[in-house]
């Protein structure tokens, strides 16, 4: 069996390729960059998933493919990018491998593809309408859509696994993190909205900077506390490999993520402790962030079960807090 793995060299695809090479399974990765991994059984095509000749290297001889990769972004600016590596890259991703007649297919989604911020229910489940308000989380439909009707067509069976958003414990509390860093770090947020041209979020942020670096507790302009889901890496590995290799999650749609949502108000003064910075808390303009995304059927149909709690995750990342600083 040769595995097509894309996002080869990205957080959660470098560790799934790791892990089918531990397995003795042998695997093609397919990046824009590369991983730098060197074994015997690991080939490695850079390229965009909508280069059709760079497909077409990585999609020789495979017998199942494991679709990670994907463009991250939520400026309005990247939009054509979006839809050229998640939308376009996929179908020409699908179109190579389906010459070699793979056995089984997994598309990694995301929770995007739900209305998150705004749930008809919570928890959002399965069966939640499908109304991505974000670029992203359209072209991820878009994507959930060409991985079925790649399934209708060639009869190859699929699996759709909707992500939690991800993170590795340690970057938790890195405020160099892409996503920790303007999530509870004030100074990384004030940039980030800069960057995103939202005024009216920059002046309620800048209004508390006293100059310091602070941790931030996140409300809406209602007072609501922030709450999201963050899974760490480790568990959405698990979770990618129990549903590749159970036939019965062939066919089959599920979310998959940690079981309980990371709420702001009860995390955050644990985080400031650890940490010894100070929390500011702020009633940022806008609804906010609040969702809450139900993992009930993947742990009911297949068995998966996340071990990394948001205590543990916390725990981890002050120590690799504290690692960062002695050695800084």
């Amino acid at each position: 069996m040769t595995i097509l793995v894309t996002g080869s060299a990205g957080r959660v695809g470098s560790k799934v390729v790791r892990r089918l090479l531990e397995a003795g399974e042998t695997v093609t990765g397919f990046d824009l960059r590369t991983s730098g991994l060197q074994h015997s059984n690991y080939r490695e095509v850079t390229g965009t998933f909508d280069d059709r000749p760079a497909a077409a290297r990585a999609a020789e001889d495979v017998t199942a493919v494991l679709h990670l990769g994907a463009f991250m972004s939520w400026h309005p600016a990247d939009a054509d990018r979006l839809h050229r590596a998640n939308v376009e890259g996929t179908r020409v991703l699908l179109e190579e491998a389906l010459r070699h007649k793979p056995r089984r297919i997994l598309f990694a989604s995301s929770g995007e593809v739900y209305p998150e911020n705004v749930p008809n229910y919570l928890p959002v489940d399965e069966d939640h309408p499908l109304k991505p308000r974000s670029p992203y989380g359209l072209t991820k439909l878009l994507g959930e859509e060409l991985v079925r009707y790649a399934e209708r067509t060639s009869g190859t069976p699929a699996t759709i696994l909707r992500f939690s958003h991800t993170q590795d414990a340690a970057e938790l509390l890195d405020e160099s993190s892409f996503f920790s860093g303007p999530r509870f770090f004030l100074h990384p947020k004030i940039r980030q909205q800069e960057g995103f041209g939202n005024r009216a979020m920059v002046e309620a942020l800048q209004a508390i900077d006293d100059g310091r670096e602070a941790l931030v507790l996140s409300r809406n302009e209602k007072g609501r506390p922030f709450r999201m889901h963050i899974t760490e890496t480790r568990d959405m590995v698990d979770g990618i490999l129990l549903a590749f290799g159970s036939e019965q999650a062939a066919g089959r749609t599920y979310n998959l993520g940690a079981t309980v949502a990371f709420d702001f108000a009860e995390h955050l003064p644990r985080m400031a402790q650890l940490t010894g910075l100070p929390l500011k808390t702020i009633d940022l303009p806008g609804g906010g962030v609040f969702y809450e995304t139900s993992n009930a059927h993947i742990r009911s149909e297949l068995g998966f079960e996340p071990q990394w709690t948001i205590d543990r995750m916390i725990a981890e990342a002050a120590e690799a807090r504290a690692r960062r600083h002695r050695a800084a």
